[in-house]
């Protein structure tokens, strides 16, 4: 890309990112804080990827994800994902029609553009592994026929890691579906009064309205596909995924210590995501602040510890900010 077509390129970034400060303005009537939770589910939403949100009770999860899906003219569904959920109960299935003597679909609430799965780790492993084909594929198959899912379509998904009892570990093949997982803490004292002031009365809460259409979003896709990013920073992704494979190549005192590193769809969505990260900032160029910003939640639920890390008690999130902190940056 010659100097021209970045500038021409910069102009329309500029333009197209006027409608972020609208979006976000919206969501602050109900979510006070969690910035750094709504830039993530922005870059989801932006990236075509799906995002886990981890967090103990109360921290304004699920309410984010309606605020997200209330600024959009589009399909909001919640699922409430509990031990008896069946697969149907999600996709859909086939009623006979007596009359016709023929079977008719009934989509399930799979069928809409953005997708609140709330609590995903209490469905058993029947229920996760009917999410994969829509999750991946953007489609679902009921009998004979596949049936295309809306566009855009997100799935966005809460999990609580404190409470353990009646609940089921996410397989290892959905985790990987889920480009972003972030985990969601506490905010600061000012951010709490403000929550008390706000929403701590039985009035009419506040609600965030519509600002944007689906085209509008399926466009700023389009315009994110675009953001220019330089073969030494496509060398650099590479080298941070290869690194969470061969962690003794970066540091010997990594050895050990990671069993399984990330797949080449982390390398895929490491791409995606910093595009953009750099979108989001205004830039029509990514680099490395724009890797490094969103290194750690592309990552994170992709390494697999091995023994040692866990008896040692090093997290996921410590050893991919060692990787970050051992592989140059260009």
């Amino acid at each position: 890309m010659d100097q021209q077509e970045l500038e021409q390129l910069q102009e329309r970034v500029t333009q197209a990112s006027a409608w972020i400060p609208r979006i976000t303005e919206e969501m602050s009537k109900v979510v006070i804080g969690q910035q750094y939770l709504v830039k993530r589910l922005l870059i989801g939403l932006l990236s075509d990827g799906h995002v886990l949100l981890e967090g103990v009770p109360g921290l304004a999860k699920t309410t984010t994800i309606k605020a997200l899906a209330n600024t959009i003219h589009g399909n909001f569904r919640r699922i409430q994902f509990t031990p008896d959920l069946l697969p149907s109960d999600i996709v859909g299935t086939l009623i006979y029609n007596s009359e016709t003597r023929e079977y008719v679909a009934k989509k399930g609430p799979i069928f809409a553009n953005v997708i609140l799965a709330d609590e995903i780790n209490r469905a058993p492993a029947k229920v996760q592994s009917a999410l994969l084909e829509a999750m991946q594929e953007h489609q679902v198959t009921l009998g004979d026929t596949t049936y295309p899912l809306p566009e855009p379509f997100l799935v966005l998904a809460t999990q609580n890691p404190v409470e353990q009892e009646g609940t089921y570990p996410l397989p290892e093949a959905q985790v990987d579906r889920f480009m972003l997982k972030v985990v969601v803490d506490y905010g600061t004292l000012d951010e709490e009064i403000r929550i008390m002031e706000i929403m701590g009365t039985s009035g009419a809460k506040p609600k965030a309205e519509p600002v944007v259409d689906l085209d509008t979003i399926l466009g700023l896709r389009t315009l994110c596909d675009r953001i220019y990013v330089d073969a030494e920073l496509k060398n650099y992704i590479a080298r941070l995924v290869f690194a969470t494979r061969n962690p003794e190549t970066v540091d010997p005192k990594l050895k050990g210590l990671i069993r399984y590193g990330a797949s080449p769809r982390a390398t895929i969505n490491l791409v995606l995501a910093c595009r953009t990260h750099a979108f989001l900032e205004g830039r029509a160029y990514a680099t490395p602040f724009d890797v490094r910003s969103i290194a750690l939640d592309i990552l994170r639920h992709r390494l697999l510890r091995t023994y040692e890390a866990e008896a040692e008690d090093v997290s996921s999130e410590q050893l991919v900010n060692w990787i970050l902190d051992k592989v140059p940056v260009p």
